[in-house]
């Protein structure tokens, strides 16, 4: 939030007080920790010293590369209560340095500096190898806000009033402001679908249900990434109020209310060391089965159906020669009125576990939806509301609300009993033949409630998704084996990256809701998601035709593709009446999604090295060319992986303007080559979009089109593409196969042009050939 009026003064009811000076630096009594005492006043005499409130700042080193600061005012109060995060084991190196001189104190993690210097003005300052500094806290940064009751009464940032999940004000605060340097850029903060670029935004990390075309967001993640290579996560798991560049626009400002502040600078140098540091601290995304790369088809959200409805929609694929991998049930296979019971509707699902069991005879995996209430009507709400199960208000009864289904309350996730009470109901449906569930919601939790082990409820109310998805993530892996299990899930906050897949929520049928939908999507990627997938087609009203193809395209070309939508079918039939046409809904859908299945040995390759590195699949321009300036602000644009640019056509017309980085880019649906370091425009028909190859890539063909999960190393293809080099170079492909296999291909691309190569894996069938374009 904003505290100052101007450069001057602060706002009316605002008292701030500034670390001034470090006054007194000592290691700390942990192995590898300073600390340094912050009075807000300069200490010129001994008189001084009194009535003063003092900032304890205290920098530690919880794995290489990375510097905690804590701020402090007073500490009596709860334990703090940050994210989960990794700290170093042993010694080995992992223990900070620290030095303690005249001139100030120095803490060494890896590459990484911080160095307060001694005396006034208070200078945190916090330098790379090279000693290049990166970021620093000054004068004025580091800061103690006291409200008077006047300011509180403004309710500040407000999630969805009516569901009663409000962050009032505080009546104090602690702040930091990091320097913003000339030229520097922010990324991250969640999946945010507004510029991908967070300078002169003012970002609340508050989660909520407010769909994809609004300042709110369903993911809110307090990690932002600076260009100049570093990172901050700031380790709270309540309200963070982030103004970057706009409230002083010299700096990054982050504020959380209470009496301590605590963040962690990253290094780099890179955005993807960033993000691999970031993820061994908060961990890493789960490998995702090879079968949920494949198509995911929806009942939708309110339409009408039954198992005969979905036959003929599973059916009609078929005919259709358009594979499918999952089929989704959304809400109403229970009951109305009844969500959530884990009951099939009697009406429309009399036999379901027969029903599941023939799905699965036409090779489907099977997803339900589910979300963390009870309703009132359900059988359940007594059994949990007796239980102890249900989070509950301060005066001992159940909180409950109408604001979705009627009378509902919410598992209290806090409740070791009320989990394992809750995955108990999940196991039934796994038994039943269910493979994985979309773990919707989690985003409207209240925060005039109690929790069973106490905790805050206002830092319950991002944290409450971490638990929920973590307690369904953890059954499907339990029952289905950790290799096996994928969630379909809406919410998250740091560290939900380690339950994929995640969705972009609730976007409407139309061009610019496909691009904000991007937007968030990056934005994701940029706060250490690995995997992430959208609503193809939209998912309020009914996209036109052309909306429908140009969202499908995007859609295969992502790391997860669904079709799913709210009052209408997703089926591609229904939106040309001429389906042999090339450019039809269903000769589009067929046509990527075979497309995507030949491409399975190079994606699942990319999704094992997110789930070792952090590093994602679907890749913003910036993330993965970081040295070229041109591709600092581009979000309508991505890399699939290292070696596939794709550019979705937002436009009725199919004309579309993108970047293509430096270097010979081949297109992989026409052939041709061009060269790069220069913007193209290009019209595209509706079987077609931008998707390059990169310069002197090796891209791992598979042999079949028909399935996702596939012996990956039986007759597979190597493609080699044009460079604009003349020098010999080497390639290395890895391919890894659903079962486990895995083989490494050595390429090697002589002066003249002449291709060789090798494989680890003796096993299965393969051949190396030159791309060669077309005449």
């Amino acid at each position: 939030m904003k505290f100052t009026d101007g450069f001057w003064q602060l706002r009316p009811g605002v008292h701030a007080l500034y670390a001034a000076e470090a006054y007194d630096i000592w290691r700390g009594t942990a192995d590898g920790t300073l600390v340094a005492y912050a009075p807000t006043q300069r200490i010129a005499k001994r008189g001084d010293t009194l009535n003063r409130p003092l900032l304890t700042v205290t920098l530690t080193a919880p794995i290489p590369g990375v510097i905690g600061v804590r701020i402090q005012h007073h500490a009596g109060g709860p334990e703090h209560r940050g994210f989960e995060l990794a700290r170093a084991e042993g010694d080995g190196g992992h223990h900070a340095a620290v030095v303690i001189d005249e001139t100030g104190g120095r803490l060494t993690s890896g590459e990484l500096t911080a160095t307060i210097t001694r005396g006034a003005p208070w200078n945190l300052t916090f330098t790379g190898a090279d000693g290049r500094v990166l970021t620093a806290s000054g004068a004025k940064s580091a800061g103690y806000v006291r409200l008077d009751a006047d300011a509180q009464v403004d309710r500040g940032y407000v999630d969805n009033a009516r569901s009663g999940s409000v962050s009032g004000r505080a009546e104090t605060y602690v702040h930091e402001q990091l320097t913003l340097g000339v030229g520097e850029l922010i990324y991250g903060l969640g999946e945010r679908f507004g510029p991908l670029v967070k300078n002169g935004q003012n970002v609340e990390i508050w989660n909520a249900d407010g769909g994809t075309s609004s300042e709110q967001a369903y993911k809110n993640v307090p990690l932002h990434l600076s260009n100049r290579g570093y990172g901050v996560l700031v380790n709270h798991r309540g309200h963070v109020s982030y103004e970057v560049g706009s409230e002083a626009v010299e700096r990054v400002q982050f504020s959380v209310p209470g009496e301590l502040l605590e963040y962690y600078v990253i290094h780099g140098p890179d955005p993807k060391a960033i993000l691999e540091r970031y993820t061994a601290l908060t961990g890493r995304p789960a490998t995702v089965p090879a079968w949920s790369y494949g198509l995911w088809l929806s009942t939708s959200f309110t339409t009408d159906y039954d198992e005969e409805t979905v036959n003929r929609f599973i059916d009609g694929m078929a005919e259709r020669d358009i594979p499918l991998s999952v089929f989704h049930f959304d809400c109403f296979w229970m009951r109305e009125f009844n969500w959530c019971d884990f009951e099939w509707d009697p009406r429309t699902f009399p036999d379901p576990k027969g029903m599941l069991t023939r799905l699965h005879d036409k090779d489907l995996r099977v997803c339900v939806w589910i979300n963390p209430y009870i309703a009132q009507r359900s059988p359940l709400f007594a059994e949990a509301r007796d239980a102890g199960f249900l989070v509950r208000r301060p005066d001992g009864s159940v909180w409950q609300w109408d604001l979705w289904q009627a009378g509902m309350g919410l598992v209290d996730f806090t409740n070791p009993a009320a989990s394992r009470w809750y995955q108990d109901k999940l196991r039934g449906l796994l038994d039943q033949g269910v493979d994985c569930f979309k773990t919707d919601f989690g985003e409207r939790i209240p925060v005039d409630v109690v929790y069973a082990d106490g905790s805050d409820p206002a830092e319950l109310h991002n944290h409450y998704t971490q638990l929920y998805n973590r307690a369904v993530f953890d059954v499907l892996s339990e029952v289905r084996g950790s290799g096996d299990a994928v969630l379909f899930a809406r919410s998250a906050t740091a560290g939900g990256q380690q339950f994929p897949v995640h969705w972009g929520g609730d976007s409407t049928s139309t061009y610019e809701s496909m691009a904000e939908t991007l937007r968030g999507g990056l934005s994701l990627s940029f706060s250490g998601f690995g995997f992430w997938s959208h609503d193809i087609g939209g998912f309020e009203g009914t996209p036109d035709a052309g909306v429908f193809k140009r969202w499908t395209a995007f859609g295969l070309l992502s790391s997860h593709s669904r079709l799913h939508g709210s009052s209408s079918y997703r089926v591609p039939w229904l939106f040309d009446s001429d389906e042999s046409s090339p450019e039809s809904a269903v000769s589009v859908t067929r046509l990527f999604t075979r497309l995507k299945l030949r491409l399975m040995p190079y994606l699942y390759a990319a999704g094992v090295l997110a789930s070792e590195t952090g590093v994602p699949v679907m890749r913003p321009m910036a993330l993965e060319f970081p040295s070229d300036p041109a591709t600092a602000y581009l979000d309508r644009q991505y890399m699939l992986g290292p070696d596939l640019l794709v550019a979705p056509v937002f436009t009725a017309d199919g004309t579309v303007s993108f970047y293509l980085p430096a270097g010979r880019w081949t297109s992989l649906l026409s052939g041709a080559s061009t060269d790069g370091g220069r913007w193209v425009t290009e019209t595209h028909g509706f079987d077609s979009l931008p998707l390059y190859v990169r310069d002197g890539a090796v891209l791992p063909w598979g042999a079949r089109d028909d399935r996702a999960d596939y012996d990956y190393l039986d007759g597979i293809e190597l493609v080699a593409y044009p460079s604009a080099s003349a020098a010999e170079a080497t390639t290395t492909v890895r391919v890894l196969t659903p079962s486990g296999r895995e083989a490494t291909f050595t390429v090697t691309r002589a002066a003249d042009g002449q291709l060789t190569a090798s494989s680890s894996e003796p096993e299965g069938s393969w051949t190396l050939r030159a791309h060669t374009s077309p005449a």
